[in-house]
């Protein structure tokens, strides 16, 4: 699948198969977050990849957002450094990445929480400089997947060309 097609048709996953993720799909998918781009290249992003099926069910119960990550084949937790004013930034680019090659393989994803998981923080031994900002479960999707079936915005209302409010085309 292309870069394009990937983005056009990711949709989030929240029920998986019970089928293991192949381990160089995992190495991809961490491989995608690790590589991308960071603002002055200070990377204040970590990724722990959570495979334990007692450690995944333990999370989906701290995580008011997503109790399916109990179900997911992996995980990944991505935490940033505390001090970076450019971490939730250079975090959403790469887990937007690894939710895109996941897609391109065939796995789907989701990102659950958005800072607020201090209860997982013990269960994943993160810092108390760190801040747990999202949970990535990742599987094959249990049921059939309508690819690029998504609920926009008309494009007229969202994309505009040199001022707000001009028309794009």
């Amino acid at each position: 699948m292309d870069v394009f097609e990937a983005v056009k048709t990711l949709l989030a996953v929240r029920e998986y198969q019970e089928k293991p993720i192949p381990p160089e799909t995992i190495e991809r998918i961490v491989e995608a977050g690790h590589l991308t781009a960071s603002s002055m290249n200070k990377q204040p992003r970590r990724f722990i990849v959570v495979d334990d099926r007692e450690t995944l069910k333990k999370i989906g119960s701290l995580v008011k957002t997503g109790p399916y990550i109990a179900g997911a084949a992996m995980a990944v937790a991505v935490a940033i450094e505390k001090s970076s004013k450019f971490a939730v930034s250079d975090a959403s680019r790469a887990i937007q990445d690894m939710l895109l090659v996941a897609w391109a393989d065939g796995i789907g994803g989701n990102w659950t929480g958005f800072h607020g998981l201090d209860a997982v923080n013990p269960v994943l031994g993160i810092s108390d400089e760190m801040d747990l900002l999202a949970i990535l479960p990742f599987g094959y999707p249990a049921n059939p997947v309508g690819k690029g079936e998504k609920k926009r915005k008309p494009r007229s209302e969202v994309v505009f060309r040199g001022r707000y409010g001009q028309p794009f085309s």
